[in-house]
């Protein structure tokens, strides 16, 4: 059991590392990974790219064996606890809170490129 566990960890870090560099490569720039709080967590926040409105991109990362598993494995609690997560990177970095912000999705499967969604949430409330 703890094997698997350490290979999920191990995939996932893999998963967020090249979730990463696409985001490098398409213009964004990564202000912060794996940021956690008692509630939530996020994979990577981001700026996007200065040819685009500036705005603070929240991005989650799901890693799963096919697109269609990672893409059904973001549920509402999963989006609540990013968006709890995201304000509180946003008070702690008041800068950053004068941006609008937005909620991307990247997804990860084996032997594809990652594959980015922008916007695909809206937070409850900001």
């Amino acid at each position: 059991m703890a094997q698997r566990h350490h290979e999920a960890l191990a995939r996932g870090r893999a998963a967020e590392w090249a979730a990463a560099m696409w985001l490098i490569a398409k213009g964004y720039r990564i202000v912060a990974r794996g940021f956690r709080v008692p509630g939530g967590e996020l994979d990577i926040v981001a700026l996007s790219p200065v040819w685009q409105t500036r705005m603070v991109v929240f991005v989650e990362v799901r890693a799963r064996g096919t697109m269609e598993a990672a893409a059904e494995s973001v549920g509402a609690a999963k989006r609540d606890r990013v968006a709890w997560a995201a304000s509180q990177f946003c008070a702690r970095r008041r800068k950053l809170n004068e941006l609008p912000w937005r909620f991307d999705l990247i997804l990860v499967a084996p032997r594809r490129w990652p594959q980015h969604f922008a916007n695909v949430w809206s937070p409850a409330s900001r």
